[in-house]
């Protein structure tokens, strides 16, 4: 394995196992966006997207939306579980639901309403504001709109008045509490509710979100309090109002055994409580159909092992096979696949700011008078090949640790302690190039080549756009978007513009695995230097955070049209400073004439001219109207 390898254009990056027919490298090294990559229909030049956004006045970082992604999402979801039901001999139908959580966006939202409309594509809520939002959507009349979370009087009201407009409303009891409250509001009304009943599966999932899992949730009903429900509607005649049974195993299952095993075990439930007497027609699976961050196509935390046609075929023929064996007639299947339906259809665009290299491509003259640890670092070139890489990454290190302890010491002085971090870097240079060799080089060099990457400053903040990478580690693909049919001849870590340590990305997926730096391209004075990254479509929106208070990114939401060219349908201006500033709870106005009033003081003691005073306010004026990130 070489440090940087001479590949096909972009092959390094995995886009072919990541990408999934998503994307593909042109002629001009540009990445292309594929519309509809299962139908391998015109590519549209995704650099020319950004510069064609730019002129328009929006400025990166820009979450770009590409609307032709998500409905294709929806329909594939759709398609897969609709031929496993025919193939199948299923005798019932599908119902999707898109969990609001995910992505709450407006436009996100009304898009997925209105390609969801022919499929019945219903929505999942978890919280009065999430209600308030689905209840403003126009729902198909056989969608189901399913209350998850726990809920007040306020919420089961209003979840409850929602079936007399035409919304097909499913209450999903989450525990006995709430149960009297239910039927405490639907006999003030005098309506009879449709309820769900959540249930809590042993079995136990593995990746990211295990804890959601098993009998150790935090949601749902265990067996004993399951019955204490069935008792209890049963006594007060509501048992013929359960129409559906609901689990859910996690935002992201890896492995398709889980899948299996959690809906066979739901299976089991189901049957026993039609047994109870409970009517139940829809079987709620709820999410866990993943995506493939990294391309690995394996049971790892930002990978799977099946495809969605194998999702789905799985759980059509588990419920099938319980339900025949056990003599029950077939429910709805609905699921609740909000990451599989969003993350493909954003991807978050930045360009370059800076670069701090960690090598030194000129030579470093030591002469005898240096020290003897300058004199002996300098000699480890004699030897520098890429079989003895370890040997000299060992020999450079010893020697450049020993001045820096002299010179804490005060053996040595400023210059020569400068000498050597640069013959170090200098070395740590010519031990790359070294290691571009199709000799194998072993792994522990490859780490320590990765450590003294460069870092490439970006125009985003982490904690805003990408707050899953800080807070789980996960992972996204991040390339660059241009330049592919050049060879990279550089690696870097990226650093975002906030000021904080933990503001960093320092894991790549590539072809041949995750690495610790990314391949980059060396800066150009005459054009910026664009990244992507890529399926941030799912909860990185909402979770993002104000540190630094770096606000929401402008955000643009493309059609790409047959032909390949796009429009523009839909556009955010992201956040002011203003903006974000009365999130913290300053009012732009009284700092603005705060500010003010210390300028004229500095008029009135003659520190200022009236033009200084002008230019001045001109400045914090337009400063507090403008972007948070960046500005070119």
């Amino acid at each position: 394995m070489s440090f940087i390898e001479e590949e096909a254009p972009g092959a390094i990056y995995g886009i072919e196992r990541w990408g999934e027919g998503r994307f593909t490298v042109l002629d001009n090294g540009n990445i292309g966006l594929i519309t509809n990559h299962e139908k391998g229909e015109a590519t549209t030049d995704l650099t020319s997207i950004l510069h064609s956004l730019e002129e328009r006045g929006i400025a990166s970082p820009i979450l770009l939306r590409v609307a032709n992604s998500l409905k294709n999402q929806i329909e594939r979801i759709n398609n897969s579980f609709r031929t496993a039901i025919n193939e199948l001999e299923y005798k019932n139908d599908y119902r999707g639901v898109f969990p609001v959580k995910v992505n709450q966006q407006a436009h996100v939202i009304e898009k997925i309403v209105e390609y969801g409309s022919p499929h019945h594509f219903g929505l999942e809520v978890g919280s009065k504001p999430e209600l308030i939002i689905a209840l403003g959507q126009r729902l198909s009349r056989e969608a189901l709109l399913i209350c998850n979370g726990i809920k007040d009087s306020e919420f089961i009201n209003l979840a409850l008045l929602s079936n007399n407009l035409g919304f097909n409303t499913i209450i999903v009891l989450e525990s006995t509490s709430e149960l009297d409250l239910v039927l405490e509001q639907s006999k003030k009304l005098n309506i009879r509710p449709q309820l769900g009943i959540r249930i809590k599966l042993n079995n136990r999932i593995t990746g990211n979100w295990a804890s959601s899992s098993g009998d150790r949730s935090a949601f749902g009903l265990s067996a004993p309090d399951v019955l204490h429900v069935i008792d209890r509607l049963r006594d007060e005649g509501f048992l013929d109002c359960l129409q559906l049974q609901h689990f859910h195993l996690g935002s992201q299952v890896p492995d398709i055994l889980d899948v299996r095993r959690s809906t066979a075990e739901a299976c089991r439930f189901f049957v026993e409580l039609r047994k109870e007497g409970a009517p139940l027609s829809y079987i709620d699976l709820g999410g866990g159909l993943g995506i493939d961050y990294t391309g690995e196509h394996k049971s790892t935390e930002n990978s799977i092992n099946y495809t969605i046609d194998e999702y789905c075929w799985n759980i059509v023929e588990a419920v099938k096979n319980t339900m025949d064996d056990a003599g029950e007639t077939h429910p709805t299947i609905v699921t609740e696949s909000g990451r599989a339906t969003v993350a493909y259809s954003s991807m978050l665009l930045f360009n370059i700011l800076d670069v701090t290299h960690f090598d030194e491509a000129d030579d470093v003259e030591v002469t005898d008078d240096d020290s003897r640890s300058l004199r002996d670092m300098r000699d480890v070139e004699n030897y520098l090949t890429a079989s003895r890489l370890q040997e000299c990454l060992n020999d450079v290190t010893f020697y450049r640790d020993e001045v820096r302890r002299n010179f804490g010491r005060g053996e040595v002085g400023l210059r020569d302690l400068a000498k050597a971090e640069k013959l170090y870097l200098n070395l740590i240079n010519r031990m790359r190039k070294a290691a571009e060799t199709d000799e194998w080089i072993s792994e522990d060099v490859l780490t320590a080549l990765d450590s003294t990457a460069d870092i490439y400053h970006a125009n985003f903040s982490l904690f805003q756009s990408l707050p899953d990478v800080w807070a789980i580690d996960q992972l996204h693909p991040i390339i660059p978007i241009q330049r592919l049919n050049e060879t990279p001849t550089r690696r870097a870590i990226l650093s975002d513009i906030t000021c904080d340590s933990d503001g960093k990305v320092d894991r790549f997926v590539l072809t041949d695995g995750i690495s610790q730096s990314l391949p980059v391209h060396e800066l150009s004075k005459d054009e910026q230097y664009y990244l992507a990254v890529f399926f941030v479509g799912a909860y990185q929106e909402t979770l993002g955070d104000l540190h630094n208070l770096f606000g929401d990114t402008n955000v643009a939401t493309i059609e790409i049209a047959d032909s390949g060219d796009f429009n523009l349908i839909h556009e955010v201006e992201g956040d002011t400073i203003a903006e974000v500033l009365r999130y913290v709870e300053y009012d732009p106005l009284a700092l603005s004439n705060n500010f003010k009033a210390m300028v004229e003081e500095a008029v009135s003691r003659k520190a200022l001219t009236l033009k200084e005073r002008k230019t001045m306010m001109n400045a914090f004026k337009e400063s507090l109207n403008g972007y948070t990130y960046f500005e070119h």
